[in-house]
């Protein structure tokens, strides 16, 4: 019936996927307050009941398109002794890729309080890596929270989720340069401050961060 239905209209059929690809494009086009069911279903040109034939509610949507969202951000297959290091940029990648192809969704999925298989399959791979590296137990949970919250912070950052001062209009910057002697430092390196370059600044930082962390105590080198 669907199909017949879908054949007089000239839309393709409706699908599971479907339904998830317009949520996608519709928070990327209107934000996340748009994720309604009513919202998706006038999006396909559909009625809201239709929609309930394939996705059961809003909560069962998100975590679709969780997984849409997230999809390719585990770690690649390698051999167990292969540079941590070099794991840890290609996870790091795949997530500020995908939050690039999709900055609201990721942000919404990010505040989101799903429970999904796919973060602990994630995160398994993860560990299994860190611990083939040689850290034990405790530090490679230390070492993976410490990645996933530069990556996820940094993100936000650059989505300007997060403001910090450097972001603010040059025309803030006015009631520093009126009151010098309370922030010298800040005058000096305001070039430095007001010069954004986010792929440079993410790149040293995770360089600082792996370097640190790769002296951590490790059962082997």
């Amino acid at each position: 019936m669907a199909r017949n239905a879908a054949a007089r209209t000239g839309r393709p059929p409706l699908t599971r996927e479907s339904i998830v690809r317009a949520a996608v494009t519709l928070i990327e086009r209107d934000g996340a307050e748009a994720l309604t069911m009513r919202r998706v279903a006038a999006e396909l040109g559909v009625g809201t009941m239709s929609l309930y034939n394939h996705v059961p509610d809003r909560d069962a949507l998100l975590a679709d398109m969780a997984r849409t969202v997230l999809s390719g951000l585990d770690l690649p297959e390698g051999e167990t002794g292969e540079d941590w290091k070099a794991s840890a940029r290609a996870m790091i990648g795949a997530f500020r890729g995908a939050a690039r192809a999709y900055p609201r969704s990721m942000y919404l999925v990010l505040t989101s309080r799903l429970d999904l298989e796919f973060s602990w399959r994630a995160a398994e791979r993860a560990l299994e890596l860190l611990a083939a590296a040689g850290f034990d137990g405790e530090t490679s949970v230390r070492v993976l929270r410490a990645l996933m919250s530069y990556a996820i912070g940094s993100q936000m950052m650059e989505n300007g989720a997060l403001r910090t001062p450097d972001q603010t209009p040059e025309s803030a910057f006015q009631t520093v340069q009126d009151d010098p002697g309370s922030f010298p430092h800040v005058i000096a390196m305001a070039p430095h401050l007001m010069r954004i370059d986010p792929e440079a600044d993410f790149e040293i930082g995770l360089e600082m961060l792996l370097s640190a962390l790769d002296r951590l105590p490790r059962s082997r080198a």
